[in-house]
């Protein structure tokens, strides 16, 4: 074991001197790869605060029931406890609008008196509209109102039921396809990373050749070779994703600013804020890895020429 940590020592040690010897070229790499992984990251940290806010959003959803316009009153009012018995689990208003003040409700906000009149009878069926309470835009929530909608609709007498709660699906979607588009970007910049730290490691890997050709004629093994170049791949994708996280959080800044001129003027005090230390570590984890990987490929090419 003291071995194995002496030679990983020895790697570390050895990448840090390569870095040494042509920083520009390191930092220049670092700004190439920190550009690609910050769009990415700054995604990750707008879905991370933006995920807890939807999905604890009260949409105190509204039920529509519409009566068949050929109805009885009699039959529209005998649903009231058949509708109180499906809403028992939660907590709802109900309210019972016969067609004529549903009539007197559209003349008054459409301002369209005299049309309406010149229709003649009255085409307005009976209605029951049911607030919900206590339901936010969680899918769980979602699938809950469109059970009760279901069982509504298969009440006799029903024509229709509508839920006025369909933008929280649309909100759901949204973020769905935000998501979608996220994971496309990050895979598609994550490969713009391992091209960049291959090609880094080629160069180097061609700058020491010489120094390779000696090691090996000395007994080098591969893995001895190699874990330099591993080292020297990962600092980078390590250091580029300090910097991609370090210019989203200065980003935040004039963008919270900014928000919050916007939310104020909804009553609320929402703010834009980096992800927990748990997300960032992974994020370094990950740009890391996208480093290592570069770097590995770039060896088992390149040194393979010069075996």
């Amino acid at each position: 074991m003291n071995i194995w940590f002496r030679q990983h020592r020895f790697a570390l040690g050895a990448a840090f001197g390569q870095l040494r010897k042509a920083p520009g070229s390191f930092l220049f790499n670092v700004l190439v790869v920190a550009v690609a992984l910050a769009l990415p990251f700054a995604g990750v940290t707008l879905l991370d605060n933006v995920r807890p806010m939807s999905e604890q959003l009260s949409v105190d959803p509204e039920i529509s029931l519409f009566m068949k316009t050929d109805a009885p009153r009699e039959q529209a009012q005998a649903l009231a406890p058949q509708l109180q018995q499906i809403l028992a689990s939660s907590r709802a208003k109900v309210s019972f609008i016969p067609r004529e003040q549903a009539l007197e409700n559209l003349k008054a906000k459409s301002g369209l008196t005299d049309v309406i009149e010149t229709l003649g009878d009255n085409p307005l069926p009976d209605s029951y509209v049911m607030k919900l309470e206590g339901f936010t835009s969680r899918a769980a929530d979602a699938e809950r109102v469109d059970g009760i909608a279901e069982q509504m609709q298969a009440l006799p007498g029903v024509d229709s039921v509508q839920v006025d709660s369909a933008w929280v699906k649309r909100l759901a979607a949204l973020l769905g396809v935000l998501r979608l588009v996220l994971l496309l970007l990050a895979v598609t910049l994550g490969v713009v990373v391992i091209a960049v730290v291959f090609n880094t490691i080629r160069l180097q890997v061609l700058t020491q050749r010489d120094e390779i050709a000696v090691s090996k004629l000395l007994g080098a093994t591969d893995n001895f070779i190699h874990r330099p170049f591993y080292y020297t791949g990962a600092l980078l994708g390590l250091c580029a994703g300090a910097v991609a996280l370090g210019a989203v959080a200065l980003a935040l800044r004039p963008l919270n600013a900014a928000i919050a001129e916007f939310a104020r003027l909804y009553a609320s005090e929402f703010q834009l804020a980096t992800l927990p230390p748990l997300g960032l570590a992974g994020l370094l984890a990950i740009s890391a890895g996208l480093g290592l990987v570069g770097a590995m490929l770039s060896v088992q090419r390149h040194l393979a020429r010069l075996s």
